[in-house]
C-alpha cells in the first residue's frame, strides 16, 4: 500500500513564532502522517470481513478524515511560511481579493477575525472554481466544516499547540498577527493560479 510521506518545509527565522515552536508543531504534523498511514492499513485488514468489522470500519473511516486533514491542513500552512515573507503584489490573487472583499484591508480584518473564533480549529481561504470567487470558512478541529470541493489558497491553525508555546493561550490575536507577518504571498499566489486551471 502506498505511504503517505512526511513533507520537510525550509522555513526561516519568523517574526514571533519561534524556531523551538515550528520544530513541536512538525512533530505533531509528522503524528498525523504516521496515524493516516496506520489507519489506512487497519482499513486494509478489517476489510477481510467488511460485514463482520463494519461498526470499525465505519469508525476507523472517520477517525481517518481527522488524520488525513491534519496532514494535509499542516503541510498547506508550513508551505505559507517557506522562503520567509513576502509581500502580496498586483496580480490574479490581489485582484480577486479585491473584488470579492473590497480591499486587501478589509480581507485580512475578516479573515482575522475568523482566525478568532473560540475553539479549536482553522481559518481558511478557498476558491471556489464553480462560481469563479473566494470564500472564507472555518474549519472545526482538522475537518468538521470544509467546503466541499474548494481550493485552498491559505489558512491559519488556530489550535493551541499552534501558538502556546510562543504566546500563551491569552496571545492567540498576537499569533494571528505574527502570522501574517509571516506568510510568503509568492507561494499564495501560486496555490491560487494552481486553482484557477
Amino acid at each position: 500500500m502506498k505511504q503517505f510521506e512526511t513533507k520537510t518545509f525550509e522555513i526561516p527565522e519568523l517574526t514571533g513564532i519561534s524556531a523551538k515552536n515550528i520544530e513541536e508543531h512538525l512533530k505533531l504534523y509528522a503524528g498525523y502522517v504516521k496515524n493516516a498511514n496506520l489507519i489506512l492499513e487497519k482499513i486494509a485488514e478489517y476489510k477481510t470481513d467488511s460485514e463482520k468489522n463494519a461498526y470499525i470500519l465505519g469508525e476507523l473511516q472517520r477517525r481517518f478524515a481527522f488524520e488525513f486533514d491534519g496532514m494535509r491542513n499542516h503541510e498547506y500552512y508550513f508551505g505559507s511560511l517557506v522562503g520567509g515573507a513576502q509581500p502580496l503584489h498586483d496580480g490574479p490573487l490581489m485582484k480577486a481579493i479585491v473584488t470579492n472583499f473590497g480591499t486587501f484591508e478589509s480581507f485580512l480584518t475578516s479573515f482575522k477575525a475568523i482566525a478568532l473564533t473560540r475553539g479549536i480549529g482553522w481559518a481558511v481561504l478557498y476558491y471556489d472554481k464553480h462560481t469563479d470567487r473566494l470564500l472564507t470558512q472555518w474549519v472545526d478541529e482538522q475537518h468538521l466544516g470544509h467546503l466541499t470541493g474548494l481550493s485552498w489558497i491559505v489558512g491559519i491553525d488556530v489550535w493551541e499547540h499552534a501558538f502556546v508555546f510562543d504566546y500563551q493561550p491569552s496571545g492567540k490575536k498576537q499569533y494571528v498577527e505574527d502570522f501574517f507577518a509571516n506568510i510568503n504571498w509568492s507561494l499564495i499566489e501560486k496555490n491560487f493560479m494552481s486553482a484557477l486551471s
